[in-house]
């Protein structure tokens, strides 16, 4: 108990980190998303192509490529040429990824909308953006709820990967002990900090999910 007790400095650094890249990533990601899916499903043919593409590119490479690329080959790409220091660089990558599963999360929510509650809210006098706001997303976020929480989840687990860039996240700080005490306590205190942290977002998304399903009836 006490080499936990001394550990747990470096380890609660570390989440403090882990922490960062989550909330930042999540705060990004989701409006991003939402925009990528509006777009996706506009009338606006090349643009909704080009987000296409993007959603594919970005759901079919490994988030720890992306990472890569972005941290040691964007400063050679011509024109761009920028080189970005690894916390940005780890939240750029985050960002543009996630953004492209909760815009596919978002988009899948919005075409599950009955068509004639658009036609209603036309009959009404409300415009395409009103309609969005105060008919279509309220019902969306109900429903995508569950799988909202999912990527949420997974998104926490996969910070985990931002240790190739030698930032100090939680599963880095817990490393560097065990590679020092020759002992794998902090691998399990670290993934101890890992649970808690998936339990509160647990538990958030069924609070919100409960509150929701009170308009069901």
């Amino acid at each position: 108990m006490d080499y936990v007790i001394e550990i747990m400095a470096p380890l609660i650094e570390g989440t403090g980190v882990t922490l960062q890249v989550f909330l930042i990533s999540f705060v990004l990601a989701v409006p991003l998303g939402l925009v990528l899916a509006l777009v996706r499903i506009s009338r606006f043919v090349v643009l909704s192509g080009l987000v296409n593409g993007y959603i594919w590119l970005m759901r079919g490479t490994p988030l720890m490529l992306q990472m890569l690329f972005i941290y040691f080959a964007l400063p050679f790409v011509p024109v761009i040429g920028v080189r970005l220091p690894d916390f940005p660089a780890a939240i750029v990558a985050f960002v543009l990824n996630y953004a492209a599963y909760f815009a596919e999360i978002f988009r899948a929510g919005i075409q599950s909308i009955d068509r004639g509650q658009y036609e209603g809210a036309r009959v009404l006098g409300l415009s395409y953006p009103q309609t969005m706001r105060r008919i279509v997303l309220p019902q969306v976020l109900k429903r995508i709820l569950p799988p909202m929480s999912n990527e949420t989840i997974t998104l926490v687990k996969d910070t985990s990967l931002i240790y190739v860039l030698a930032m100090n996240d939680l599963l880095r700080a817990a490393r560097g002990i065990v590679q020092r005490d020759f002992t794998t306590t902090p691998f399990v205190v670290a993934a101890a900090f890992y649970l808690v942290m998936t339990l509160v977002l647990t538990l958030g998304f069924q609070h919100l999910e409960r509150k929701y399903a009170v308009y069901d009836g």
